[in-house]
């Protein structure tokens, strides 16, 4: 569904912005077709140009970082925006195949955040499998429902990787909001089908960027909601890892990705769809695999 809508959405934008450029600037069509691929890089980088003013304006305290590193750390948060939302994600099927399930006695499932599909761990499941994991991965839809509605869904999911790999338990890896539907799952389904949870840049007690957001999921994902105050009382009853990065620009204030129950691990100097294209991100998940924190 997210690739289609996407798809969709940047055909729909060269068409206008090309239309536009050749009969009110009377461009020829060459021109016009750079002036409509100008106007699409322009309008994503207001959209990243705007989750860092939240960023900035909700911010909570952490170390300061220079000027050439929030530059590099701004151009990079940008550049990964670009290669998920215009390379990747509405191009899926030709970055994605079938996830490769074979015999485990511990298969990784992949849970993607908010608005997204599993399309954002094209990187990341390469890198996992070329180290000898079986890695799994699931699509979540439709992308702006309750959060609640997403959880059968997974459940689904971890039978279905369970049944093809033979291994009574799953790990579960989750960027963004995945993080909250694997935590809602736990606090449905219990332990039995879990062997850990690792969270990446994920809102745990909510985002002020969420008051912007489409659909219902991001009404639970704003701070202090009905939702996300149930979703506080469940502990997580398996080791639990919160891999962060105290300069996100999607989560603010961005010590809302800690929890109590979880070890932190944090990842300065990095964006939010960053974290899921730095080597630091998948050394990260590697350490949690020989840890044993429990909650």
């Amino acid at each position: 569904m997210v690739p289609l809508a996407l798809l969709i959405l940047i055909a729909g934008e060269l068409a206008v912005y090309t239309t536009g450029a050749h009969y009110f600037l009377d461009a020829s069509c060459g021109t016009a077709i750079v002036f409509a691929c100008g106007a699409i890089l322009g309008l994503r980088a207001g959209i990243v140009a705007v989750t860092w003013a939240f960023a900035w304006t909700y911010r909570s305290p952490a170390r300061i970082l220079s000027t050439g590193a929030t530059l590099r750390m701004i151009v990079g948060e940008y550049l990964a925006f670009l290669l998920l939302f215009v390379c990747i994600l509405p191009f899926e099927r030709l970055w994605m195949g079938p996830d490769r399930l074979r015999q485990s006695t511990r298969p990784l499932l992949l849970v993607h955040g908010y608005g997204c599909s599993r399309g954002v761990w094209w990187l990341l499941r390469k890198q996992l499998e070329a180290a000898g994991h079986t890695v799994a991965t699931l699509s979540l839809s439709p992308p702006y429902t309750s959060i609640g509605k997403l959880v059968p869904q997974l459940e689904r999911r971890i039978e279905e990787v369970c049944r093809a790999t033979g291994a009574d338990q799953v790990v579960l890896i989750a960027h963004s909001m995945g993080g909250l539907v694997s935590r809602s799952y736990l606090a449905r389904n219990g332990r039995a089908r879990v062997e850990r949870l690792i969270t990446i840049s994920s809102p745990h007690a909510g985002s002020e960027l969420a008051r912007l957001g489409f659909g219902q999921n991001a009404r639970e994902m704003e701070p202090g909601s009905l939702w996300l105050t149930d979703l506080a009382h469940e502990a997580v009853k398996v080791p639990f890892f919160s891999i962060r990065t105290p300069h996100d620009n999607y989560v603010m204030p961005q010590d809302n990705q800690r929890l109590p129950e979880a070890e932190d691990i944090e990842l300065p100097a990095l964006g939010h769809m960053s974290t899921l294209f730095t080597p630091r991100t998948f050394k990260a998940i590697m350490a949690c695999f020989g840890k044993s924190k429990q909650s």
